[in-house]
Parts: structure tokens; C-alpha cells; sequence
């Protein structure tokens, strides 16, 4: 079981009004400088928000909905911070309520 820490907003939020394709790229570029392996994901219309145990976070998010999901949490923070306007959590998989949390990636 891993824990996965994630932010998420609406859809349209996050992927037309935010520029976070060039943040991510970004990551990308400087984990492939440092040759690390990619730790995070775009998931549109995360399955995972329709846990119950994530319910108090999910019930603030507008749908349809997107999210980044990571195992580095200070990724998150920084995401957290640098959008703003955003839920953020974290949860571990898997699990019984949350089998595949990349399910829409």
C-alpha cells in the first residue's frame, strides 16, 4: 500500500484556466535531468474522489473534476500553494474503497 497525496478542482479549472500543463512539463523536464522516475499524474474524473473517507474534501470539489495525484508530498504542498483555489488530501492505496487511484489518468 502506498500514500498518495493530491490536489484537486474542477476539470476546466485545471486544465484551461490554470497553466498547469507548463508546471508540470517543467517537472517533468527537471525529473529527467535529475534521471528520476516520473511520480505523478493528471487524473481527469478521479474515481478516487467517490470514497467515503475522502468524502468532507471531494464534497468541495466542482465536476466534473480533475486532479494531480503524487507520492512526493511536498509536490502537492507546492501545487497547493501555487494554485490556490484548490482540495487538497491524501489517502493510501490500494485499498478496498480505492483500488486503482490513477482510474481516469
Amino acid at each position: 500500500m502506498s500514500t498518495y497525496y493530491f490536489v484537486a478542482a474542477s476539470e476546466a479549472f485545471l486544465t484551461e484556466e490554470e497553466p498547469l500543463d507548463e508546471v508540470l512539463r517543467e517537472r517533468v523536464r527537471h525529473y529527467g535531468e535529475q534521471d528520476k522516475a516520473i511520480d505523478f499524474w493528471l487524473v481527469k474524473r478521479p474515481a478516487f474522489l467517490d470514497a467515503p473517507e475522502l468524502e468532507p474534501v471531494a464534497s468541495a470539489v466542482p465536476r466534473p473534476a480533475a486532479a494531480v495525484v503524487s507520492t512526493d508530498e511536498k509536490f502537492i504542498a507546492f501545487l497547493k500553494l501555487r494554485l490556490e483555489f484548490v482540495a487538497f488530501g491524501q489517502f493510501e492505496a490500494p485499498s478496498s474503497s480505492i483500488p486503482n487511484p490513477l482510474a481516469g489518468a
